[in-house]
């Protein structure tokens, strides 16, 4: 489950840092209120494409910082072990990407470097991200075998 979140030098986010509880949590604002830039930056964490627009104006880089606490048997926890990146029981998995203003990224597992690919396929296994129009699928012919 997410603990908590970190953004700083993102877009119009000089520092944002937000803790989760075991409950749910809803991003609600009303338009332009940021939304938006919080979602991708999360995603940006998670191994999403990065883009040199996304860093703030005027700084050298953006990053971002997620931490996970997970459960004994979560099934990331397999895929860490797989890579050599196991996590101990009690400890916090973050993952951390930063963007340079050149448009590079790097990406962490605990401080230690992982290839973008390597953050994409972890993300994948903590997190999905449905948006309000994901519903659009559904009355697309196209995707109607795949569903």
């Amino acid at each position: 489950m997410l603990a908590h979140l970190s953004i700083s030098d993102i877009v119009l986010i000089d520092r944002l840092d937000v803790d989760f509880s075991g409950r749910l949590s809803v991003l609600t604002g009303e338009t332009g209120a940021g939304k938006s830039i919080v979602l991708d930056s999360f995603a940006l964490a998670l191994g999403a494409r990065g883009d040199a627009g996304l860093v703030r104006d005027g700084a050298e880089q953006g990053q971002v910082a997620a931490a996970f606490d997970l459960p004994a048997k979560h099934p990331a926890r397999e895929f860490l072990r797989a890579n050599d990146l196991a996590v101990e029981a009690d400890d916090n998995l973050i993952l951390r990407r930063v963007q340079l203003a050149d448009g590079r990224t790097r990406a962490f597992i605990n401080d230690r470097p992982v290839s973008v690919q390597i953050l994409r396929e972890l993300g994948s296994r903590l997190v999905e991200i449905h948006g309000q129009h994901d519903e659009r699928a559904l009355i697309d012919p196209a995707a109607h075998r795949a569903l």
